[in-house]
């Protein structure tokens, strides 16, 4: 064998480790249950009507609570060895700097006039100084902040998501597996997902599609003015948060309910419009004169939102299939550049060809599948052509076609993308289980145990990472905790006497999915300032501006970068 090829098979499938070993459990289970299934008694356990789990259920309100303060207390209880997230994605510093502004009492700030410094990815500069995402995220982000830490917002909305999606899926199912749905959603999303363990809108964006898909069906029921606030509330999170992909979720609900208001029921109409359509409408009415306001304040348009400021100034490549190209803009750093131009124009040029297209296509859905899916989840899946004889999964089943289209007209896909949809999958994938339970296997019914066998699975791969972290044995990417290096140079500095300024050097090769350059809302009474490395002559003139602090060099790409006292013979060319 010939040296280093155990290291190049390990690196191989290093990225693949978790569902590899996902995969084997998955199998090791399904072996096991056919193997030993001698009848439906043992294997029911919590999903049987009389079980100590179903009891629980039954008590709604109590169940909801459960699903916050357990998914609450679970994430808390492994910080000592998960740690607290650090940023490291472009979209989370762009979240902080919204959460900042926020905090201190803003909507916007005003452009810095060393602005070209601190360019940097998905925030604007002119006409004003902002995050260029809607400011849902911010404002989540902005109570945690206020609480201590901005984590803790993030913290605090999903375990509120885990419990809103109980609530959600007591409408639409028994208690007892609205109740499993919660808890699938608290292992998977709520402890060691990404969504709970970044900065990202995942979990806002969620909450706002779990209360539309939980309302909506009460509200038909009953036609109480409580369902149509919940509504509403979910639709205006949806447009600050994502808005596309809000709307073309929301689409479906739009006609399903005018198709209802049609039905010749005068009593019910009149009802559901006095208690429904109005509250809606007052609802959404006041979100959009909010949003103009927002729009007028940041960008100074009241129809130009922050995201087309931003992606007119920079982009070149469009986030939909059937735009053009825009003309290239002028850059001031390599970094960014090389992001819009070097990866984002490319790939999109890449997709325009069959065969890329097909690729892209494939990378969307592989990607998808490993966060919402996965090993675990697909055993379930399996029984997912039952779904189209249920008639209560109709509306359900509508609603993930127009998801799918969603998903192709975009040029790219993230699994936060389609966080408005979250509900909706766990929705399917308990209807999923309850079909799968009724499966047997040569006469014996091994459904239950299938079905059992999920959850326990999901709770070994929790117990198997966190078991890795305390071994300081690595079986996934570092990034799921963050910008690390970042944060080391931040710690020193932040412990070293007075102001500093940080200029960032990147070395060849970079990548500009990962970048330092982020900055606070008031940068001049920032402790730490983080700024690009523009050559001796330009960095000049940043340094004789804040002249009254320490000034410090990082090259970014070093395996441990240390900040070391800037020399102008240091600087890049």
């Amino acid at each position: 064998m010939a040296p280093g090829y155990p290291d190049k098979i390990f690196v191989t499938i290093a990225p693949w480790l978790l569902i590899i070993v996902e995969s084997l459990l998955v199998i090791a289970a399904v072996a096991l249950v056919l193997m030993s299934a001698r009848g439906t008694k043992a294997a029911e356990v919590f999903l049987s009507e009389n079980s100590w789990f179903a009891r629980l259920a039954r008590r709604k309100t109590l169940a909801i609570a459960a699903v916050a303060v357990c998914t609450l207390v679970l994430r808390v209880a492994v910080i000592p060895l998960w740690g607290v997230p650090q940023p490291m994605w472009h979209d989370e510093f762009s979240f902080l700097l919204a959460a900042d502004t926020f905090a201190h009492g803003r909507l916007t700030n005003p452009t810095h006039p060393m602005w070209i410094h601190f360019e940097s990815f998905h925030i604007i500069e002119h006409p004003t100084y902002m995050s260029m995402y809607p400011p849902g995220q911010g404002f989540v982000l902005a109570a945690g902040q206020l609480l201590g830490h901005p984590w803790i917002g993030q913290l605090l909305i999903t375990s509120l998501l885990c419990a809103l999606l109980c609530w959600m899926l007591q409408a639409w199912i028994p208690p007892r597996w609205a109740l499993l749905g919660a808890v699938l959603a608290m292992l998977q999303v709520g402890t060691l997902g990404y969504w709970m363990n970044s900065y990202f809108a995942g979990s806002i964006a969620a909450l706002g599609g779990v209360l539309v898909l939980g309302a909506w069906p009460r509200a038909r029921r009953y036609a109480h003015v409580r369902d149509a606030l919940y509504m509403g509330i979910g639709l205006v999170i949806l447009a600050n948060t994502r808005p596309y992909e809000g709307f073309m979720f929301s689409l479906p609900f739009a006609a399903a309910t005018l198709i209802w208001l049609s039905k010749p029921k005068p009593v019910l109409n009149s009802t559901a419009w006095i208690r429904v359509v109005v509250p809606l409408a007052l609802i959404l009415g006041v979100t959009g004169l909010g949003m103009t306001y927002y729009f007028w304040r940041v960008t100074g348009n009241p129809f130009v939102m922050p995201y087309q400021v931003n992606r007119d100034t920079y982009a070149v490549a469009p986030y939909f299939v059937w735009q053009k190209p825009r003309p290239e803009p002028v850059y001031h750093h390599a970094e960014m550049r090389e992001f819009y131009i070097n990866w984002e124009l490319k790939d999109y040029r890449r997709g325009r060809s069959f065969f890329g297209l097909l690729g892209r296509l494939g990378y969307k859905a592989r990607m998808l599948w490993s966060f919402y899916l996965g090993p675990v989840f697909t055993l379930p899946f399996l029984a997912f052509p039952w779904l189209f004889r249920d008639r209560r999964m109709r509306f359900p089943l509508i609603l993930a076609a127009t998801v799918l289209v969603t998903l192709l007209l975009e040029t790219w896909t993230l699994a936060h993308y389609l966080a408005p949809a979250l509900g909706l999958f766990y929705l399917l994938l308990v209807q999923c289980i309850r079909h799968l339970r009724l499966f047997r296997w040569r006469q014996k019914p091994v459904g239950y145990g299938l079905a059992r066998a999920i959850p326990i699975i999901c709770v070994a791969m929790i117990v198997l990472r966190l078991s890795a972290v305390a071994l300081n044995t690595q079986i996934e990417p570092l990034w799921q905790r963050g910008n690390l290096r970042r944060d080391a140079v931040l710690k020193t500095l932040e412990h070293t006497p007075g102001k500093h300024l940080v200029i960032v050097h990147y070395g060849p090769g970079h990548s500009p999915h990962i970048d330092w350059i982020a900055n606070r809302a008031d940068i001049d009474a920032s402790t730490i300032v983080w700024a690009r490395d523009m050559g001796a002559a330009r960095n000049e003139e940043l340094i004789q501006y804040f002249r009254d602090r320490h000034v410090w060099l990082v090259n970014a790409d070093e395996a441990a970068p240390q900040p070391e006292p800037y020399r102008p013979t240091a600087a890049a060319h």
